[in-house]
């Protein structure tokens, strides 16, 4: 801790004088972004540097305050909060001095990286302007992309792969070119930064079905895009590169944490130290078409927390997922000397009912497990996953797409739902309705605690609905800003302030 306080008094002594040297004006009057510095590397826009420096300047005071609560220092807590409270006043005054409530540098135009989704998960927007923030950052779009790969590429693929792809709306028109496009919320812009707090914010803000549609995007920025190039690692880059980004690099991989924190729902609960405790915070998408099951495992000091939720009782006509009533079962794990706190999605219908129960005896979690893997391998062999390919024929020099399904990208459902748990023995249902389906201005302590055990909740009457399209796939979505209703999260109060034990929300 000694050397973190140093740190900071060298950040208070020299930070302001350095960013003047570099450029940055103390009112951010002639900034117009990007200067020194890599900020949101390799993302599709271009990129605030000013507010990367200044929000990880603010985050090492609060990390110290945070370790000096832990210790019991209060004299140094004091210090690093005060600290951590200058520079987020800062932040707030400059990114909202435009009168625009979009949370961008006085001359901004919403063009740049990070947006407000960073200042929205570290809550250093002023929760008085969350909402209308939130609802301003729908306004962004996306725009099409001139990269020399890309644009090679659709020399070499077939008029007849191009008017599929024209179709899709993977590419339109730059100038009077073809060309393709990345996506603000269909696919992903956002660089080694930005990705984890979009998702976040999106998924913990009321959005996740935006969230979901954007790591479930196709063509270009997406890992879709990377698949049907053969990937089977992640990209350093969300564009091709044949000579100089790696093609094994996980510096975009945030939305792998987001996968099991967000669209499975298991995560450190944000006030746990050595994670004592964690959060099950299940999410789902507004249509069945988008995912019907996700599960993830977060191995703990305590053993293994598991979460798996899925749809029941879906019509055999698809084209009814985004319409009908159906459950949902979600079943948990917690270790033994484990504890969690249990949220749930907010109710879109007054007619929705959720039950919990614990399995009276331990069922063998252990044969299911090693069943369930079996079954996955079963299946991964079968090449159930991924359904196609780019190639390139270097003869005639000229793409082509060859169906051909891989290992990679096979669904395999969790072993909390194998069939040799179907006989489990479990107590009597109790109503927790009530809890869940209000959520006016309350605090993320009101979820629901449960104790080591596998443990069950069933959501009936769920409905389904159709996922919002927005104005294309390069657009942005009216449906949002151009409503006053953005749920209850923005508006929570208890979420306003970033809290001394929160080490999740630090930056």
């Amino acid at each position: 801790l000694p050397h973190h306080v140093r740190w900071i008094d060298f950040l208070d002594g020299h930070f302001e004088a350095g960013m003047l040297k570099k450029g940055y004006d103390k009112e951010l009057d002639e900034y117009t972004g990007q200067k020194s510095g890599l900020g949101d590397w390799l993302a599709m826009r271009s990129r605030d540097t000013y507010l990367t420096h200044t929000a990880f300047y603010m985050a090492s005071g609060r990390c110290v305050a945070y370790i000096a609560r832990k210790v019991g220092l209060s004299a140094v807590e004091e210090r690093g909060m005060a600290l951590a409270r200058k520079i987020q006043e800062r932040i707030a005054h400059l990114y909202l001095k435009n009168g625009k409530d979009n949370f961008d540098f006085p001359r901004g135009s919403a063009s740049h990286t990070p947006g407000p989704e960073m200042s929205l998960v570290s809550r250093i927007v002023p929760g008085e302007k969350r909402c209308v923030v939130l609802k301003n950052w729908f306004r962004r779009s996306g725009h099409t992309w001139p990269g020399d790969e890309e644009m090679r590429f659709l020399r070499e693929v077939s008029e007849e792969d191009k008017e599929a792809l024209v179709a899709t709306k993977e590419i339109s028109k730059r100038g009077n070119q073809w060309a393709m496009g990345w996506s603000q919320w269909q696919g992903f812009n956002e660089g080694i930064f930005a990705i984890r707090y979009s998702m976040k914010a999106l998924s913990d803000m009321g959005f996740h079905n935006v969230a979901l549609r954007k790591a479930n995007g196709f063509g270009f920025a997406t890992p879709e895009y990377m698949m049907g190039h053969n990937a089977t690692t992640m990209w350093e880059s969300w564009w091709r590169s044949e000579d100089l980004y790696s093609r094994n690099h996980p510096m975009l991989g945030a939305v792998a944490e987001w996968m099991s924190s967000s669209a499975a729902g298991v995560s450190y609960y944000p006030t746990t130290t050595g994670a004592r405790k964690m959060l099950f915070w299940p999410r789902f998408p507004n249509s069945a078409a988008t995912l019907e099951y996700a599960s993830a495992t977060q191995g703990t000091i305590k053993g293994d927390y598991s979460i798996a939720w899925r749809f029941e009782d879906l019509p055999a006509d698809k084209s009814k997922y985004d319409s009908a009533k159906v459950k949902v079962r979600v079943r948990m794990l917690v270790p033994p000397g484990g504890e969690a706190v249990v949220l749930s999605p907010v109710f879109k219908s007054h007619k929705t009912t959720a039950s919990l129960s614990t399995a009276t005896i331990f069922p063998d979690l252990v044969n299911a497990k090693l069943s369930a893997i079996k079954e996955c391998k079963r299946r991964r062999k079968a090449r159930l996953g991924f359904p196609y390919s780019w190639e390139y024929d270097r003869s005639a020099k000229k793409w082509h797409k060859r169906v051909s399904r891989k290992a990679i990208g096979t669904p395999c459902e969790s072993y909390l739902f194998h069939s040799s748990l179907d006989k489990t023995e479990w107590s009597k249902e109790m109503d927790i309705t009530s809890t869940y389906a209000q959520r006016n201005d309350q605090p993320i302590a009101l979820g629901i605690t449960i104790l080591p055990g596998l443990h069950e909740i069933l959501f009936n009457d769920w409905p389904l609905e159709e996922e919002v399209e927005g104005s294309g796939r390069i657009g942005s979505i009216p449906e949002y800003y151009n409503s006053n209703d953005h749920g209850p999260y923005c508006k929570d109060s208890s979420t306003f302030e970033w809290q001394i034990d929160d080490g999740t929300h630090i930056i």
